[in-house]
C-alpha cells in the first residue's frame, strides 16, 4: 500500500459499506465509554499528556501486551505482531493537514487524550490520519497500524478515520494503548442506530446531543427523530404554527444537533407519521378529522378523502426536508385506524368512494391509503430525500402497490392483518429491523412490552431476525436488510424520567452496536461484556 492520499471534504462521499475483505483473525470484544453526561475532554480516566508540537519521546514507555484491542463493537479483524505497541506519552501528537478534512477528528482525539496536535511529519508516539481514496472497503471501513511506537489510521472516508479513532480511544481505555499490529474493520450493515419518540414525550436538545455523543462512540450512524404523534408536535413550525407543542425544540436547537450528528458521522433522520398519529394537527384542524359511518371520531386518523389533509403534511415535508440534510425521510403510514376495522369500505363508504373514483371500481380503502404513501413519496422525491414507512402501511391484494423505493421498517407482527418479513423481501423491497421483540423501549411497558436487555440483544437477535425470535429463510444480506436501531417510544411518559431513560438503554445499545458491526456470534460471555462496559464506558 502507497504513501496517504490526502483529500478535501468534498470528495468524500458517505455511503454503504461494500464487501470488504477482512482478514480471518482473532476477535476481541470490548464497550465505549459513556459520554452522555460529560463530553470527552472533561474524561478524567484519558490519560495525560501535555499538548505539544515538538516530536515526542518515545522512549521508557512500557510495551503494551501483545493482543488485540479490546473494544466495542468488536474489530473485525485484527493482525497482531512483536513489538512494544503505543501508548499516549507526553509530547505525543494527533497529526494530520491541520487545513485539511480531518481536522477536526484530529482535535477530538487530541482533546480525548490530552494529547497535542500537529501537521506531521509523524514521529515516533503520534498518531497520524489520513484518507486514502483508493481504499479498499468504502468509507466507513479504516485500517490502523501500530508499527515503531506509531499509529497510522486510514480509510476512503472521514467516517472510517474517525471510527479508528474511536478504537484508539477504547484501546487505551481498556488496555492502556495499542498493541502492535495492523486492524482491518468495517460494518456488516450500513443502517445502525437509535430512534427517538419525542412526540409524547419532550426530550432537550442537551439530552439528544449527549445520546449522539453516546452512540459515535459506538460506531452507530443513524438516529430517527419522530417528532410529529397524537400527544405533540415537537418542533418549531414556521408554515403552521399552530400545531407546535408549547414544549418543543426550536429550530435553532434543531440545527445544532444536526450540526453535531454530523461531526459524529451521524444522520438525522425526521418522521412526521401520517395519515394517522396526526392527533396534534388535527386538535388545531378538527375538519380533518376521520369520522366512520356512525360518526365517531377515529383518534389521530385524517380524512385521507379530504385533499387539505394531505396540503397540510405536504407544507410540512416541504418545511421540514430543507432542515434535516440527511438522505431519508420517515413518513410513518402504520396503524391507520380506518383499517382496523372489520370492514373498512362498508364502515367509511367516503373513502371507499373516493377510492373507486382514483383507482376504479375494484378498489378499496386500502388503495386510498396507498395512494395516500405514494403521494407523500413522491413530494420527498422531488425534495432530495428517499422514503422510508412502517410495515404496516405496506398491503397486498389491492389494484395498486406501494412504491418499491419505499424503504420498510419492520417493527411488528402483532397488528391485525400483519405480513411475515419474508414477504418484503420476496417483493424486492429493503427492510430495516425495529424488531419490537428486542428492539422496543416503551415507557411504561403497555401492550405486553417489556424493557429490552442488553443481554437479550447480544445473545439472542440478530439482523435477520425481523419478527419474534426466528430468522427469515433467506434474503437477509447487509443489501436486503441495511441494518436497525432500537426505538424508544414514550405511550407512558411519565413513567421514567429523561435519565432512567438514558440508563436503560445504555446496554441495549451497546449490544445492538456489536451485532450489526459483526452479525457473527458474540465473541464474549455477557458478563464479560458487562464487566468491559464499566471499565470503558
Amino acid at each position: 500500500m502507497g504513501p496517504p492520499v490526502r483529500i478535501t471534504r468534498a470528495g468524500v462521499v458517505r455511503g454503504t459499506v461494500t464487501g470488504v475483505a477482512l482478514v480471518a483473525t482473532m476477535t476481541i470484544m470490548g464497550c465505549p465509554r459513556d459520554s452522555a453526561t460529560h463530553p470527552a475532554r472533561d474524561d478524567a480516566r484519558s490519560p495525560q499528556a501535555s499538548p505539544s508540537s515538538a516530536a515526542p519521546s518515545a522512549t521508557g514507555q512500557a510495551p503494551v501486551a501483545q493482543g488485540t484491542p479490546r473494544t466495542v463493537p468488536a474489530l473485525r479483524s485484527a493482525m497482531p505482531a512483536a513489538g512494544p505497541g503505543w501508548r499516549p506519552a507526553p509530547g505525543a501528537r494527533v497529526v494530520t493537514d491541520q487545513a485539511g478534512p480531518l481536522a477536526d477528528e484530529a482535535r477530538r482525539l487530541a482533546d480525548e487524550l490530552k494529547l497535542g496536535t500537529a501537521a506531521g511529519p509523524a514521529h515516533p508516539g503520534d498518531i497520524e490520519l489520513a484518507l486514502r481514496p483508493d481504499q479498499a472497503g468504502g468509507p466507513e471501513a479504516y485500517e490502523l497500524t501500530t508499527h515503531d511506537r506509531k499509529v497510522l489510521i486510514t480509510s476512503q472516508g472521514e467516517a472510517g478515520v474517525f471510527y479508528g479513532t474511536r478504537t484508539v480511544l477504547q484501546a487505551v481505555r481498556s488496555g492502556g494503548g495499542l498493541p502492535e499490529g495492523v486492524v482491518h474493520d468495517a460494518p456488516d450493515r450500513a443502517q445502525r442506530g437509535l430512534n427517538l419518540d419525542t412526540a409524547r414525550k419532550h426530550f432537550t436538545a442537551a439530552w439528544i446531543e449527549d445520546r449522539l455523543r453516546e452512540m459515535a462512540d459506538l460506531k452507530l450512524n443513524q438516529f430517527g427523530l419522530h417528532f410529529s404523534d397524537d400527544q405533540g408536535f415537537r418542533i418549531e413550525s414556521d408554515t403552521h404554527p399552530e400545531i407546535v407543542s408549547p414544549e418543543h425544540l426550536t429550530k435553532a436547537e434543531v440545527r445544532h444537533i444536526l450540526a453535531l450528528a454530523d461531526s459524529l458521522h451521524i444522520t438525522v433522520v425526521p418522521e412526521i407519521d401520517s395519515p394517522g398519529h396526526l392527533g396534534a394537527v388535527i386538535d388545531a384542524h378538527p375538519d380533518l378529522q376521520l369520522r366512520d359511518a356512525t360518526g365517531t371520531a377515529l383518534r389521530g386518523a385524517v380524512d385521507i378523502a379530504n385533499p387539505d389533509a394531505a396540503d397540510i403534511v405536504d407544507d410540512l415535508l416541504r418545511e421540514y426536508a430543507p432542515l434535516f440534510p440527511g438522505a431519508y425521510f420517515h413518513l410513518g403510514a402504520d396503524e391507520y385506524r380506518a383499517l382496523t376495522y372489520k370492514d373498512p369500505e362498508s364502515s367509511f363508504p367516503h373513502l371507499t368512494e373516493e377510492a373507486r373514483r382514483r383507482y376504479g371500481s375494484r378498489a378499496r380503502v386500502q388503495d386510498l391509503a396507498t395512494g395516500w404513501l405514494n403521494d407523500r413519496a413522491a413530494v420527498l422525491r422531488t425534495l432530495g430525500k428517499k422514503p422510508k414507512a412502517w410495515n404496516d402501511g405496506f398491503f397486498t391484494g389491492g389494484v395498486i402497490t406501494a412504491d418499491k423505493d419505499i424503504e420498510v421498517e419492520y417493527w411488528t407482527g402483532k397488528e391485525l392483518g400483519a405480513r411475515d418479513p419474508q414477504e418484503y423481501l420476496n417483493e424486492g423491497r429493503t427492510v430495516v429491523n425495529l424488531n419490537d421483540e428486542y428492539l422496543y423501549y416503551v415507557l411504561g411497558q403497555p401492550n405486553q412490552f417489556t424493557y429490552p436487555t442488553g443481554q437479550r440483544i447480544y445473545e439472542q437477535w440478530t439482523p435477520s431476525v425481523l419478527r419474534g425470535t426466528t430468522p427469515v429463510e433467506g434474503g437477509a444480506t447487509p443489501a436486503r436488510v441495511p441494518g436497525g436501531r432500537l426505538a424508544v417510544w414514550c405511550d407512558r411518559a411519565d413513567a421514567q424520567s429523561p435519565q432512567q431513560v438514558a440508563d436503560g438503554i445504555r446496554l441495549p445499545l451497546a449490544a445492538l452496536a456489536q451485532r450489526l458491526w459483526n452479525a457473527g456470534p458474540p465473541p464474549m460471555p455477557w458478563k464479560d461484556f458487562t464487566t468491559l462496559t464499566q471499565k470503558v464506558h
